[in-house]
């Protein structure tokens, strides 16, 4: 379904980017796994896709520095011959309520999840024009849909995304570029192995499935963008929540 193809996957150490890079090598692409400060755990997935039978790097960055992502692209297309997926993937989070959350908290979000993403999608549209081909593909959340206490810095950053991902498909849908978002519910990572089972209960009480998502779930949707089985949409924003949103 990827044959051919090179992806660059931020934030792709752990948890869902590492998922859907190792996915994206199964269904045969080459992969560019950036990692900002878990260099072990990006070697592994790294490791992993070449026992595949495919190429993989793993390359440092911070996506909030816009060197670090002019870098990081350059890297990835010599390395793998060009970057025809990007999977805007990596994110962090600074909880607090929104009358105790500190500048430097709500800075920190913003900086990486959205300004993060810009920076890469800008880089990835210049290179994808030229090639008149690409895939974007953005992982919001499903906080940036409908909200979430705690988090407004981490559901501005995510809505904007969505917000983002429109914009730019409108921009280079003549070019046969797509550009997607896909919003993950609460899947099981280690960021929500932590949370006490009395938050999971009430949880997993509003989604209608019964159960967390996989990050596998989640790749699974990404690889379907990123393939040209998708390549009549663009613009969209795929939630994977088990009917959380409905």
């Amino acid at each position: 379904m990827l044959e051919g193809k090179a992806a660059l996957v931020t934030g792709a150490g752990r948890g869902i980017g590492r998922a859907i890079a190792l996915t994206l090598a199964r269904y045969g692409a080459d992969v560019a796994v950036n990692y900002s400060g878990s260099r072990e755990q990006a070697e592994k997935t790294v490791e992993e896709i070449r026992e595949m039978g495919r190429n993989a790097v793993a390359i440092q960055a911070d996506v909030s520095k816009a060197d670090d992502c002019e870098r990081m692209f350059q890297e990835a297309a010599q390395q793998l011959g060009s970057v025809d997926i990007l999977v805007n993937n990596a994110g962090i989070t600074r909880d607090n309520l929104a009358v105790r959350m500190s500048e430097e908290e709500f800075d920190q979000v913003i900086q990486t999840n959205l300004k993060g993403s810009f920076l890469c999608m800008r880089l990835a549209g210049k290179r994808m024009m030229k090639k008149r081909y690409g895939r974007i593909v953005n992982i919001s959340s499903i906080t940036g849909v409908h909200g979430n206490a705690g988090q407004i810095n981490y559901c501005a950053a995510k809505a904007g995304v969505i917000g983002m991902t429109k914009s730019l498909a409108k921009e280079l849908a003549g070019r046969s570029i797509t550009v997607n978002a896909v919003a993950p519910g609460y899947i099981d990572t280690e960021m929500t192995a932590v949370l006490p089972q009395k938050v999971k209960d009430a949880i997993l009480a509003q989604i209608p499935q019964k159960r967390m998502g996989t990050p596998e779930d989640v790749a699974e949707t990404v690889a379907f963008l990123a393939s040209d089985k998708a390549s009549y949409i663009t613009g969209q924003t795929i939630l994977v929540d088990g009917g959380m949103g409905i």
